[in-house]
């Protein structure tokens, strides 16, 4: 029974509202439903405008983050260019000391070394085995 009369009272309001047209209700249900969807238009448009605010923000803390990592990379770059510098200086350096001195030079010296690190080699060897043994 509570159907019936739910069901009965809607009908009855759907009648009083065409009973309304003919006194003006219809004006005052259309800037009613106006007042509705400017206040929906106005919930969106402040809704828009915090989510641009933020894409705002992020893409300004975006740019900061990629300025200092520009600047790290120019740092980086002009510490490499500096240590190329060096390492070309040395190397040019390596090159006078080889060309200044001859073929046979450079032969003897290192035979010199060689024999000294031998000699020296065998000379512990014996040491060690008369110390130890």
């Amino acid at each position: 029974m509570s159907y019936r009369r739910d069901n009965r009272s809607s009908r009855s309001s759907l009648v009083d509202g065409f009973d309304s047209l003919e006194e003006g209700g219809l004006k005052a249900s259309s800037s009613y439903s106006r007042d509705i969807n400017e206040h929906d238009n106005d919930k969106a448009i402040e809704s828009l405008q915090d989510r641009v605010s933020f894409l705002k923000r992020l893409t300004g803390d975006i740019h900061e983050e990629v300025e200092s990592h520009n600047q790290l990379l120019d740092r980086v770059g002009n510490k490499m260019d500096g240590s190329r510098g060096m390492m070309m200086g040395t190397m040019d350096r390596f090159k006078k000391v080889f060309e200044k001195k001859s073929a046979r030079k450079t032969c003897s010296l290192v035979a010199y070394f060689t024999v000294a690190f031998v000699f020296l080699y065998y000379l512990i060897r014996i040491l060690g085995y008369f110390t130890l043994g």
